[in-house]
């Protein structure tokens, strides 16, 4: 009786992945089919050669060639880039000392600060486009690159904070105050201890900044004007009747430049992250 009580606590304390292996396997599929089975169908025929991109038939480097000679594209793909580069650049240097001010310090309405600035995250990207349009239209600004990079500096600000903000709850004071106790500076002890540590979370919010700036259509297509067409709005513009074939090589470089920058991201935090821990 009392071996028959041990094999069955043995087989009740079994970790659930070995029990229900089969489930799990098809759930990581089903993820799969819905989440990248898109994509890999975008990139697969964006060498589809055919004028109609619905069957396939058969491999061509044409449609490639068919979006590097397509000036609107490169035109629209250049205005994408100074704006996300731009927007990345100054909601990445606000965003960090606004994330590292409300991990570091306590002041009344802390909270309440805290709750509004989650309120660009989560409200609708057509209210903060109207909202956007009739600020600028307020101020009698003329619609362009400049007030598509301000708006993305807008909504990319709170993904910044609250990416560094997190990374600065693992922070510990006492390193700080190590440094002080040393003889040093507070500007050399933000260089040398609290910088390094929120490297990782800048680098991160960075990435999240660039992404956001460089697909976004919804707030781009209120804020833009004539000549300050980004590659999301040329592409709606282009598909809004058929899918030309050039679309989706001009998606897949996209995707490709997208995912380096990723990868890329991903390599220096886990770098400066192994470097915080020393």
């Amino acid at each position: 009786m009392g071996a028959g009580m041990i094999v069955r606590r043995t087989h009740a304390a079994r970790p659930l992945e070995y029990g229900r292996r089969p489930w799990m396997l098809a759930i990581f599929a089903a993820n799969f089919l819905f989440l990248y089975f898109p994509i890999v169908m975008l990139v697969a025929f964006s060498f589809n050669n055919s004028r109609r991109n619905v069957l396939w038939e058969g491999f061509t480097l044409r449609n490639y060639g068919l979006a590097y000679d397509n000036a609107a594209l490169h035109e629209a793909f250049l205005n994408s880039m100074i704006v996300a580069s731009g927007s990345t650049l100054v909601s990445t240097i606000l965003g960090s000392a606004l994330g590292m001010a409300l991990a570091r310090f306590r002041f009344p309405g802390r909270a309440a600060y805290e709750s509004w600035l989650h309120l660009p995250i989560v409200i609708p990207e057509v209210c903060m486009g109207i909202a956007l349009l009739a600020f600028f239209a307020l101020l009698d600004l003329p619609l362009g690159l400049m007030t598509i990079t301000a708006s993305h500096i807008a909504f990319s600000i709170p993904f910044v904070a609250v990416v560094v903000r997190a990374r600065m709850q693992g922070f510990d004071p006492a390193l700080e105050e190590a440094s002080r106790d040393l003889g040093a500076s507070d500007w050399l002890t933000m260089r040398r201890v609290v910088l390094p540590f929120a490297m990782p979370g800048i680098v991160t919010g960075a990435l999240f900044a660039f992404t956001l700036s460089i697909d976004d259509f919804v707030i781009t297509f209120f804020t833009s004007g004539p000549g300050s067409t980004t590659l999301p709005l040329k592409i709606y513009s282009m598909v809004r009747f058929s899918v030309p074939p050039e679309m989706n090589a001009a998606a897949t470089v996209l995707i490709a430049i997208t995912v380096a920058l990723v990868l890329g991201g991903i390599a220096i935090q886990s770098r400066l992250d192994r470097e915080a821990r020393r």
